[in-house]
């Protein structure tokens, strides 16, 4: 499992609970879009994950800027998924950052508007936030695949799934 969070804006933990920290521990990688806000939870989310991906976002720090890029590709079951936190991006340009690494799916945070939709033939995943929602509902993303398709969904930290999107892999 993929399990994808963003926009921790912690001080001094990961501020995993539920289901969240259930699909950090549980996941073979971790993607975290940004704003972690300190390296002290940088370096526990990091403790919670077998492995994983971050970029830094706009409210991290020089001290995390330093440790973590603004953006990141990595391949999970045979799907490109290129990580930037969006507050840099426009549509168009995450779009042409998409078609630059042939990515598969792109994960951007900042908005904390959890979201999945289509972008110019990839997918387009914003996980929200699991501890600072705002207006949204408190979200984070987990992905499984099989021999034939991914799956996405967005979950609340109680466990309950409220949005779902399948593609071809």
């Amino acid at each position: 499992m993929l399990t994808v969070v963003a926009d921790t804006h912690g001080r001094d933990d990961h501020r995993l609970a539920g289901r969240t920290l259930a699909a950090v521990a549980a996941a073979d990688r971790v993607v975290h879009a940004g704003d972690f806000t300190t390296e002290t939870v940088l370096d526990a989310v990091a403790s919670e994950a077998e492995s994983l991906t971050a970029v830094h976002g706009n409210n991290d720090p020089p001290a995390v800027r330093e440790r973590l890029p603004d953006t990141a590709t990595l391949r999970w079951r045979d799907q490109t998924v290129v990580v930037a936190h969006g507050h840099e991006h426009s549509e168009t340009a995450l779009g042409m950052l998409a078609r630059q690494e042939a990515a598969d799916l792109v994960v951007v945070g900042h908005s904390h508007r959890p979201e999945i939709r289509d972008l110019d033939g990839a997918v387009l995943l914003n996980p929200g936030s699991y501890a600072e929602p705002r207006r949204y509902r408190p979200a984070h993303a987990e992905l499984d695949a099989d021999d034939e398709r991914v799956r996405a969904r967005l979950r609340s930290p109680d466990g309950t799934t409220f949005s779902t999107v399948t593609w071809e892999r």
